[in-house]
């Protein structure tokens, strides 16, 4: 198994996102603003879950991959760093998922 992880992809978006060579897709992503890197994001949760219920793990597992990738994208495109995210998720270790659901605010 690989040691690659979720930091690693953070990093190398990082550095995609500084390059200007017309070959970054990551680039070319961000360039486009936040609403198309949100669009992708949205895109690729689609065919993640479709994959998921069409019971085919090789696929499933890559469209996973390609939603963690354009979340990352999404999440630099609002200059939010994983670890920002990661501290949410702790904040909620302390109550059970339906106690964290119920509080949240009312939108």
């Amino acid at each position: 198994m690989s040691a690659f992880t979720i930091h690693d992809l953070e990093r190398r978006v990082a550095e995609r996102a500084l390059v200007d060579d017309g070959k970054s897709y990551t680039r070319k992503l961000l360039d486009r603003g936040v609403a198309h890197c949100a669009k992708k994001m949205g895109e690729e949760a689609v065919e993640t879950a479709l994959a998921a219920v069409a019971e085919d793990r090789e696929h499933f597992v890559a469209e996973s991959a390609d939603l963690l990738y354009h979340l990352l994208v999404l999440l630099r495109s609002r200059d939010v760093p994983l670890t920002e995210v990661e501290a949410a998720l702790a904040t909620r270790t302390g109550m059970t998922g339906l106690e964290e659901k119920a509080s949240r605010p009312k939108f």
